[in-house]
């Protein structure tokens, strides 16, 4: 019996915790999930008799390591600054561990050790990062195995509310993690276009974003993720004129986004003073520029920002209830936080909602003549629980994992699912899951 320690038992795990379950008689796994809510893991595990629930404090370094030691392979789902302490552990007790998240320095410098010791430690195996690099790689390693000379290539994702389910007027539902999205994009920008460099800081960053068509789907608001630079070489593709990966919203989100952005609404690096006694109105009031005798916050609002006070990126604004005289409670609370627990309140997956993923790749090449191609992936959940989110970061774990405890991934040490080994058989199964890209 092979045991799976699986940390953190958030929204995103349902997909992955199901598959595991699902092919634990045949594969022979006992799974244990791990979390600081026992509730929350006994409810995934849903007394499935493969399935355990333990509490785990991943501080507590007894407890974790205990864990680690008891598995022969380790899966999280923690924030991703709680993934190293987890990858020492696993580097030390010889256990492979698989993340959904950015590889950091700090993963990085893990590399030889966890070589030496036999041990993978796979990061970037959900959906973005994941299975973009995966699609995008078949392609790349195909057009390059034709000889053909690749231009520009440019990768987007959008974890969204699909249309079906889409009621209010940022036609945006959290189906992820609240805190990334509300500090999503915070850093510079960086990409190349048509050979020359390009920054964006954050403060221009939804400004600037740009208006793109998807095959089938219409246009979307685009704008680019924080390092596109370090993929060229990643990809194989140093020389490439043109490279920008991006994220997706809804025509109209990131005009109004950007209100928040500059008015600082987002930023999370330091507390409010009072912020318990607060209400909305008086966070919102203390950060736009002083009030004019005479006039409300949606008149002064519209002079902030030099537009008609009956716009539509105002009454955005206001439907989130920033306007209101709600006092959220919330101590010691950073602008950030108390910005998410409004919008967690208002952009809320009801019961029976759908979320939807899009993924679109663009590429321009040369191979006799110049030609483009376009692969796109659409995936809808099913409701708030079984979303797509879930679907399509938990998927690439899961199987990632079978592969590697099947001893189909030969690779060690610290990797992203680039390499055909990994990402050939991994696709393969997710199209069987539904997983499919269309290329045009």
């Amino acid at each position: 019996m092979r045991k799976i320690l699986l940390v953190g038992a958030g929204r995103s795990s349902y997909s992955l915790i199901r598959y595991l379950l699902a092919h634990s008689r045949q594969e022979e796994w006992r799974l244990t999930v791990a979390d600081v809510s026992l509730e929350a893991a006994m409810e995934k595990i849903a007394g499935h008799p493969s399935g355990d629930a333990i509490v785990l404090d991943v501080n507590d370094y007894s407890a974790r390591t205990s864990a680690v030691a008891n598995a022969d392979l380790v899966i999280s789902m923690l924030p991703a600054h709680m993934h190293v302490a987890l990858a020492k552990d696993c580097v030390e007790a010889g256990k492979h561990l698989l993340t959904a998240s950015y590889v950091s320095d700090e993963m990085s410098k893990l590399d030889q050790d966890a070589s030496a010791a036999g041990v993978l430690l796979l990061n970037e195996m959900g959906l973005d990062p994941g299975i973009d690099h995966m699609s995008a790689m078949k392609i790349i390693d195909n057009l390059k195995d034709r000889d053909a000379e690749i231009l520009s290539f440019k990768s987007y994702t959008g974890g969204l509310v699909a249309p079906e389910s889409d009621d209010n007027p940022w036609s945006y539902k959290f189906s992820w993690n609240p805190r990334n999205v509300i500090l999503a994009g915070q850093g510079t920008a960086k990409y190349v276009k048509n050979g020359t460099y390009r920054y964006i800081p954050y403060h221009r960053l939804f400004a600037e974003a740009e208006t793109i068509a998807v095959n089938g789907f219409g246009e979307f608001d685009a704008y680019a993720n924080r390092d596109s630079l370090s993929y060229r070489k990643i990809y194989g593709l140093e020389n490439i004129p043109t490279m920008l990966r991006g994220t997706l919203r809804h025509a109209g989100f990131c005009k109004a986004w950007d209100v928040f952005v500059q008015l600082g609404l987002t930023d999370d690096s330091y507390k409010i003073e009072n912020s318990e006694n607060l209400t909305y109105r008086d966070l919102f009031s203390a950060f736009l520029p002083e009030l004019k005798h005479g006039k409300g916050l949606r008149e002064n609002l519209a002079a902030f920002l030099r537009c008609d006070q009956n716009s539509e990126i105002i009454d955005k604004i206001e439907w989130t209830g920033i306007f209101g005289d709600v006092k959220p409670g919330l101590k010691d609370a950073s602008p950030a936080m108390m910005l998410q627990y409004l919008l967690e309140q208002k952009w809320v997956l009801k019961q029976e909602d759908k979320d939807m993923i899009v993924m679109y790749h663009h590429f321009l090449y040369k191979e006799k003549g110049t030609h483009t191609l376009s692969s796109t992936l659409l995936v809808k959940g099913e409701d708030s629980v079984d979303t797509a989110m879930a679907k399509t970061v938990g998927l690439p774990l899961a199987i990632g994992a079978k592969l590697l405890l099947n001893g189909t991934i030969k690779r060690r040490g610290v990797a992203i699912p680039v390499e055909k080994e990994i990402y050939l058989p991994v696709l393969k199964e997710l199209e069987e899951n539904g997983i499919c890209f269309e290329e045009s």
